[in-house]
């Protein structure tokens, strides 16, 4: 018996990387899971993901576990798109249980990004991939999870929203991130007396191939690796393992959190 046998979750951004992790992870816990994305094959804009892959899609690998899962192809920016996706997973499966509002990202270079510079139509694309898509998200589920009473939201921030970028760049998306950190704890004050639970995890380095082609060069001659306390870079399944944590029972009295998953990486600039 898995711990959410009988549960249906949603995936946001679960093509590749870690949303892809994320749902396998929670369709190895028994969960039928819906995974959404831009480009349901976005995995083939990096080879290292390619590699990885073990079926065309995060659905078929899904399938080929013995699980359930449906794929939705749209922009999480689209609102209508993101309430349709809902609705059509509430009707087929009857339920929504788990969202792992994980699909955002981050547009430009650093030294283009920097606080008062960016250009104002990446600033608004930024947003919209990251705080509007997790917004339209969250209230698209809680009525259902309202209805039940019950239910399991996990939004993605990152350390970019805990602490400045060198030089200020990036400054969009950590914005953006910091603001979804803050959203989920009003999330959580709003939607506690349901029994639902909002927590937010800030990833740090992870080891994804989006993330090594940003950062650049290899984990054991990257500087920043000297910043962490586990002098590594993450996994998808570290952060995973906290997914778990979060859309199990086992985290069933914490709520309104901001869990960092960075390794202990210690930066103050």
């Amino acid at each position: 018996m898995g711990k959410l046998d009988g549960k249906v979750a949603i995936v946001t951004g679960a093509a590749r990387g870690l949303g892809r992790a994320y749902a396998l992870k929670l369709a190895s816990l028994g969960a039928r899971v819906a995974v959404s994305d831009l480009n349901l094959r976005s995995w083939q804009e990096f080879d290292a993901e390619a590699r990885s892959m073990t079926g065309d899609t995060t659905m078929d690998e899904i399938r080929a576990m013995g699980g359930e899962s449906m794929g939705y192809e749209f922009d999480v920016a689209d609102r209508d798109a993101m309430q349709a996706m809902v609705d059509d997973v509430h009707q087929t499966w009857g339920s929504v249980d788990v969202l792992v509002a994980n699909a955002g990202g981050g547009r430009g270079k650093p030294r283009e990004t920097a606080a008062s510079i960016v250009p104002p139509d990446l600033f608004d694309l930024v947003l919209k991939m990251n705080l509007y898509g997790t917004y339209h998200a969250c209230s698209a589920v809680a009525p259902i999870m309202k209805a039940q009473r019950s239910g399991k939201i996990v939004t993605v921030a990152s350390i970019a929203g805990k602490v400045a970028g060198i030089g200020g760049g990036y400054a969009h998306y950590g914005a953006a991130k910091a603001a979804i950190a803050h959203y989920t704890r009003n999330l959580a004050q709003e939607l506690g007396p349901y029994g639902i639970n909002a927590n937010c995890i800030a990833p740090g380095i992870i080891a994804t191939a989006r993330i090594v082609q940003l950062v650049g060069g290899s984990e054991s001659s990257n500087s920043a690796v000297n910043d962490i306390a586990l002098r590594r870079f993450g996994t998808p399944e570290d952060c995973a393992r906290v997914i778990e944590f979060l859309a199990t029972d086992l985290s069933d009295y914490v709520t309104g959190a901001l869990i960092p998953i960075d390794g202990g990486q210690n930066r103050s600039d």
